[in-house]
């Protein structure tokens, strides 16, 4: 067995068992770090042999830093979010990829998003790569929302797929999570804006050498423009064929778009909200 399992929980018990029988044989070394789940999310890993570790949760950021410090029995972590299922390919793939002779310090992957069972491949940025499967020591985070990784070493890319299921605790536990994201988003926002401006960041999409800095760039381009949601609805759904999905790929951009509404409603109120001030004092 030459790697770990990190999943990070939170109230995942309609999610986790799906993601541990998928991994059943796969790994020995299976941890459950869990953010004070009130379900039956610590039970069934308990249940299925996995190592519980039980953190308060403050922020992703912190919460993912802390995870990388635990105690892992093999050299290598597969770090899956609990709505994740990792194809075969990909599992043969980490497999041989993850051996204590490997220099490799980290491994991309790409994955589909399903929406009622049905893969969105054109409305969402299909392909996007994102670091899976790595050595802890090498791996570190920024940002508190949409984290970034940052990789001490060589980066490679398996071929295989994980399967994301964005929408399986439904959409109203879907909407809430994305405006909570929302917040943090606008939070981000209002930094670059008032470190940066829209000339400065169309320059560095220019200069972006891959398509994840690429990715980043035009985000930051988007925090100077208005009308935000209808443009992102009009990119998902038109400029990446996203009507090519049928009606999940409408249903998806727009719930992107109202993302995207959420994060500039909250980014002009924080911009226009006045100082708070102190009543003036009674004088005697």
């Amino acid at each position: 067995m030459p790697f770990s399992v990190l999943i990070l929980t939170l109230n995942e018990a309609a999610t986790l068992p799906r993601l541990l029988d998928r991994l059943e044989g796969i790994s020995d070394d299976i941890i459950v770090l869990d953010s004070q789940s009130s379900d039956e999310t610590r039970e069934i890993a308990g249940a299925r042999g996995c190592r519980v570790f039980v953190r308060p949760f403050d922020s992703e950021l912190s919460q993912r830093a802390f995870g990388n410090t635990l105690p892992f029995r093999h050299p290598w972590v597969y770090n899956p979010d609990a709505d994740e299922l990792p194809d075969a390919r990909l599992i043969a793939e980490m497999l041989r990829a993850a051996k204590p002779e490997n220099r490799v310090a980290a491994y991309e992957v790409r994955f589909r998003n399903y929406l009622n069972d049905r893969w969105i491949r054109y409305s969402t940025d299909y392909p996007v790569w994102v670091v899976r499967l790595f050595r802890p020591e090498c791996l570190s985070f920024s940002r508190e929302v949409n984290l970034r990784y940052t990789v001490k070493g060589p980066v490679g890319r398996l071929e295989g797929h994980f399967e994301h299921f964005p929408f399986a605790k439904g959409l109203d536990w879907w909407i809430t999570k994305h405006s909570h994201y929302s917040d943090k988003e606008a939070q981000e926002a209002l930094k670059v804006i008032g470190t940066s401006h829209l000339r400065q960041a169309l320059a560095n999409v220019m200069a972006a050498r891959s398509s994840k800095e690429r990715r980043i760039a035009l985000k930051e381009v988007s925090f100077f423009l208005p009308f935000r949601g209808t443009l992102r609805f009009f990119y998902s759904y038109l400029f990446r064929l996203g009507f090519m999905d049928g009606p999940a790929g409408l249903k998806y951009s727009a719930l992107i778009a109202l993302y995207e509404f959420m994060i500039a409603a909250k980014i002009r109120a924080r911009r226009e909200r006045p100082p708070l001030s102190l009543p003036p004092q009674e004088t005697e």
